[in-house]
């Protein structure tokens, strides 16, 4: 591959992908504590889902996609997750699963804080009370 026709990837990806988290956005993480995928969708995922992958392709992301990941009653995380994305019947709407950051429109996660700055984002990070002590700009 060229230069060009990487950047040429890189600008239809940019446009064309949404990635979406799976635990908390998709699914409600019963069974992350075990590995298993055995909770319920979340309201409104499969009609989200549904209308952005009617533009876009639609790409989960979601560690138990991580290659390293122990097997869990002798299937991957990513078949797991397929499999739950099945029986909900949203699989239809997914493009393709991973562990990895893939390149977006937008990232949908529930445990992102949006970038704008530097002090803001360390504002917004203290409010999530998950360090010790707080931390400054």
């Amino acid at each position: 591959m060229n230069l060009d026709e990487f950047i040429s990837q890189v600008k239809d990806q940019e446009q064309f992908n949404i990635s979406v988290d799976f635990d908390g956005v998709i699914h409600d993480h019963k069974g992350v504590g075990d590995g298993t995928v055995s909770g319920a969708i979340i309201a409104g995922a499969k009609e989200a889902l549904q209308q952005l992958s009617e533009h876009y392709r639609i790409i989960v992301f979601t560690a138990k996609a991580k290659p390293d990941r122990p097997l869990v009653n002798g299937k991957s995380g990513t078949e797991l997750v397929w499999e739950w994305l099945e029986k909900h019947d949203i699989a239809k709407y997914v493009n393709s699963i991973t562990s990895e950051k893939p390149r977006a429109v937008c990232y949908i996660d529930d445990k992102a804080i949006r970038f704008d700055n530097w002090n803001q984002t360390l504002a917004d990070f203290n409010q999530l009370k998950v360090v010790k002590d707080k931390v400054s700009a």
